[in-house]
């Protein structure tokens, strides 16, 4: 009988290329993840990994093991999550990955409601960039994904994903309040040249960014780059720069700023996302459906909602 743990160690090797990637992602040695790849192909006494250089790769008797440690793993998963569901109470741990803004604008009223509602359930939460959550809860580093997606950008698709939308939030050009040049800025094209925030290269919200302005005739001065919306904010409110901005960046505080319409009026649109073994279980459910109880009571407020 072959080890369930050598065959996913096989498997995270070919998702992440190297033995040292293997085993900072487990928190295991590199040598002892080495040593259990050695083990398992002893066990199947038919040779998995080959040199290439200063990495490793999978032959085609390895290939064929990750495509039945993936299947093996989900009826796994599927298992504990039906057993799980039969207890019908939200309980044990939930690892929630979700993005800047989204954890500044709800996170807080999710993990309070899920406290009241589901003492047994608990939630840890982690930052992270929607394209690496969405790889990362694929791999089964977390249950549960909050990430976005811009307009014309679709976000990474991975397999055994269960995509649930959440809410979309209006895109504008966020000003400075007052004063030269600033008040003379009533659209993106009156933006061509005074200085601009954005987020750092690769960020698809960065891509887009720069679409927008390039659609509108022109290529932004970018002076300043952050991953920190807030910081997008403060620059803002101070009269140093320009930003695109979300409308969930208002649901906290409103910003001290302007803000532009875009042409188009483009949305974000905001998703969660989870294995789809795990979709029916009580702890996703759970998170779900508070997630969309406040977005409810956020659209009906008026002021900093989403949708306005």
């Amino acid at each position: 009988m072959l080890d369930v743990r050598r065959l996913r160690l096989l498997r995270e090797l070919s998702l992440r290329g190297t033995l040292a990637e293997v085993a900072e992602a487990l928190h295991q040695s590199p040598s002892s993840v080495s040593q259990q790849l050695s083990q398992l192909e002893r066990e199947v006494g038919v040779p998995l990994l080959r040199k290439a250089g200063r990495r490793v790769r999978l032959t085609p008797a390895a290939e064929l093991l990750v495509g039945h440690t993936d299947a093996i793993l989900q009826r796994l998963e599927q298992a504990e999550s039906e057993v799980t569901a039969l207890g019908e109470e939200a309980a044990g741990t939930l690892r929630v990955a979700v993005f800047q803004s989204a954890a500044l604008a709800f996170m807080p009223q999710l993990l309070a409601d899920l406290t009241a509602r589901h003492p047994r359930l608990r939630v840890t939460m982690t930052q992270r960039e929607p394209e690496q959550a969405l790889y990362e809860t694929w791999v089964r580093e977390f249950d549960l994904v909050v990430a976005e997606q811009y307009p014309g950008h679709s976000a990474p698709w991975h397999p055994e994903l269960d995509r649930d939308p959440l809410t979309t939030d209006a895109l504008r050009l966020a000003v400075p309040p007052s004063g030269a040049p600033w008040s003379a800025i009533t659209s993106i094209e009156d933006a061509a040249d005074v200085p601009w925030v954005m987020e750092p290269q690769g960020a698809a919200s960065r891509h887009w960014a720069l679409q927008m302005c390039r659609t509108a005739g022109f290529e932004p001065d970018v002076r300043y780059e952050t991953a920190d919306l807030q910081a997008h904010v403060a620059l803002v409110e101070t009269g140093n720069a320009v930003a695109l901005l979300p409308g969930l960046m208002g649901v906290r505080r409103t910003p001290e700023v302007r803000m532009v319409p875009l042409p188009g009026a483009p949305r974000r649109t905001v998703f969660t996302a989870t294995r789809a073994s795990l979709a029916d279980t009580p702890a996703v459910e759970a998170c779900r459906a508070s997630l969309h109880r406040i977005m409810r009571t956020l659209e009906g407020t008026g002021t900093g909602a989403p949708q306005a």
